[in-house]
Order: structure tokens, then sequence, then C-alpha cells
């Protein structure tokens, strides 16, 4: 289905017409999913929790002020209730040893990600991806698979846009750590 801009949909939902609204849902439903999922690991809970995004953002659209996109404002609201939805949970992350970040050669692990086929290279992504924080994973994906820019990124999830730069360079040295230690394993019982 071809849609309309999102301003065409808000119009019509602020002068009455609530079907409008359908609409967004049905243009935004996968990457509000995505991101809720990235961080909500379950996908019932993360189905449930995309689905008060939507009604959040429903009952706020009227405070919606367009400064930004209203994607950006949506994946926003997307992005703070997956977090307060795992906060509740009392769900903790580990981080990686940022000194461990700080002293690793990324020369080579790409020469060695590089003798590797493209399956094996996306099987290998896709390992080191769910060892990340979700926060971090969340802001890889919508670099790199969404096409986010960092301004947006930054708006999604709450930082300057300075800060979400230098995140992406640690997520980016946190992958090839987790790349080289999965290597590493994959060497060491192969041999």
């Amino acid at each position: 289905m071809r849609f309309r801009e999102d301003p065409y949909y808000i119009r019509l939902v602020l002068e009455g017409d609530t079907s409008a609204y359908r609409s967004l849902v049905e243009k935004h439903q996968d990457l509000v999913y995505t991101i809720v999922h990235r961080i909500i690991t379950r996908a019932e809970e993360a189905e449930e929790v995309a689905q008060d995004v939507f009604v959040k953002a429903y009952q706020k659209l009227a405070e919606f002020k367009a400064e930004a996109k209203f994607s950006t404002w949506l994946y926003r609201i997307a992005y703070n209730t997956a977090v307060s939805h795992t906060r509740k949970k009392k769900i903790e992350f580990n981080a990686m040893d940022e000194e461990m970040i700080e002293n690793h050669s990324e020369n080579e692990v790409q020469h060695e990600i590089m003798g590797l086929s493209a399956e094996e290279q996306s099987q290998l992504i896709k390992k080191a991806l769910s060892t990340l924080p979700r926060t971090d994973n969340l802001i890889i994906s919508l670099y790199y698979y969404h096409g986010k820019d960092l301004e947006e990124i930054s708006e999604i999830v709450g930082m300057t846009q300075n800060n979400a730069k230098v995140k992406l360079f640690r997520i980016r040295k946190k992958l090839l750590i987790e790349m080289n230690a999965l290597l590493d394993k994959n060497i060491n019982t192969v041999a």
C-alpha cells in the first residue's frame, strides 16, 4: 500500500477522522515493533508494548508540535516505552569492559572477517549483535539496517548527537571485539 505523508493523516485524525490513524499505524508498525523488540526480546511482550506505543501516540497526538518528523517522535515514544517496561521488570544489562574496547586492534579482526563467506559474516554479525546491550543493539540497527542518521537516532534514544556518534563508535568496537572472540572460539573448536 502506498502511503501519503504523515502530516496528512495527522491532520485528518485531529479533525475527527480517527480511522486515519490506522494508516499511521500500518505505515510505522514494522519499525516501532523492531525498536521495541530490540529492547524487549520476548516477541509476545514486544507486541504488547508496541501496541501500547500506538495508544500513547494517539493519546498525545494533539501535543505533537511537528518540530521533528512524526516518525522520530513516534520512535522516541517506542524507545521510552520499551525502556520503561524493562525497568519495571528490573532487567539488568552487563556492559563490556571499556579498557578492553580501547586496547583492541580493529585491523586484526577485520582481516579475519574478510576471509569468511558472506553467509558466515552475516551469521557472525548476528551472533555478535545478540551480545550487545539492547540500546546499543537498537542504535546500530537504526543506523545500519534502517538508514537513520545520527540526528534522528539521537532524538529517538534521547541523547545528544555527539553522544550518539561516540556511542556508535564504541558499539562498533564492541562488535569487533565480540566477533573476534567468536572467531577465536570457532578456531579453537575446529583445531
